[in-house]
């Protein structure tokens, strides 16, 4: 295993020259706030790049036609950042997808609660100019790699920057699996499944689950189980460089989960093994962001008392 992890660098603060624009797919409120953008860093002089699927849904709604737009490949090989306009569920993909050419992401928030989409859309334009003068802050968050392995093969991997789920799928049983961490056995459980999830997911499924709330610069991977058919069965958190391998004993419909948006579905003697991968994404924060003022908002937390 690689633990030369990467670390937040220098080029993530640089002021941009080319900037790719990433939507939520099928979401025609989303056209506005693209076009908005790209004018408006047009005419700041930016290049603007539009990645190839939202210019398909936005496209038709306005007049677009004067920006390049390709694939997240095209959009890695050339922009300085993405700006990722949706929810955490469009920030989830735009992350796994350009990864690996270490395109920093900024997020505006169009979705829900957006724990990871940091500007609301009334602040879209101001909070632009503070961008392109290279005053938003790094943050570096760590990604898995996952691989279902069946016998000695590799049937299939990916990364994931929230969890890996491993799950009972649609049928109502309980699933029976053995968990191992750097090869060592540590328990077998019956439940309705488990969850890995890095400090970025922890307050995703595995908040839901009763997992811990993980800081981003904890470096740690938390394993919450579902429903474990045995309540001496918490969550435990491991180093970011433990191996973990879950095989499947018995199931009906077991299923691997990447990020809640790939599934794989999984056969008995199955394994998943999941490590910290050798890629990072770098987040980019507005001036001011808090992530202890993000947890209070989104999750709605007590103000502090007024002082009297």
């Amino acid at each position: 295993m690689n633990n030369a992890f990467p670390q937040a660098s220098a080029d993530c603060v640089q002021p941009p020259r080319t900037i790719a624009l990433v939507g939520k797919y099928h979401s025609p409120e989303i056209a506005e706030s693209i076009r908005l953008l790209a004018k408006y860093l047009h005419e700041r002089g930016m290049t603007v790049l539009i990645e190839e699927e939202t210019a398909c849904n936005v496209i038709s709604h306005l007049e677009l036609g004067s920006w390049a737009s390709g694939n997240f490949t095209w959009l890695g090989a050339h922009a300085d950042i993405a700006i990722v306009v949706g929810g955490d569920g469009t920030m989830l993909n735009a992350a796994r997808q350009l990864a690996r050419y270490r395109v920093p992401l900024v997020g505006v928030n169009q979705g829900r609660l957006g724990f990871m989409t940091d500007i609301a859309r009334s602040d879209m334009l101001t909070c632009m100019d503070d961008l392109l003068d290279g005053k938003f802050v790094p943050e570096t968050r760590m990604l898995l790699d996952a691989e279902v392995v069946r016998g000695e093969r590799s049937v299939v991997s990916n990364l994931a920057l929230n969890d890996v789920v491993v799950d009972k799928g649609a049928i109502g049983r309980m699933i029976e699996f053995e968990l191992f961490i750097d090869g060592e056995f540590i328990y077998h459980l019956r439940s309705d499944g488990l969850i890995v999830a890095t400090s970025t997911g922890s307050t995703a499924y595995a908040l839901s689950a009763n997992g811990p709330i993980l800081h981003p610069q904890v470096s740690a991977i938390a394993l919450v189980p579902l429903c474990p058919h045995a309540l001496t069965n918490r969550p435990i958190l491991v180093g970011d460089r433990n191996e973990i391998e879950i095989r499947i004993v018995h199931a009906t419909d077991s299923r691997a989960h990447f990020d809640g948006q790939v599934t794989v579905d999984l056969r008995n003697e199955d394994s998943v093994r999941i490590r910290r991968s050798e890629y990072s994404i770098c987040l980019l924060h507005p001036p001011g962001y808090s992530y202890f003022a993000m947890l209070r908002q989104k999750l709605h937390w007590s103000e502090r008392p007024k002082e009297h």
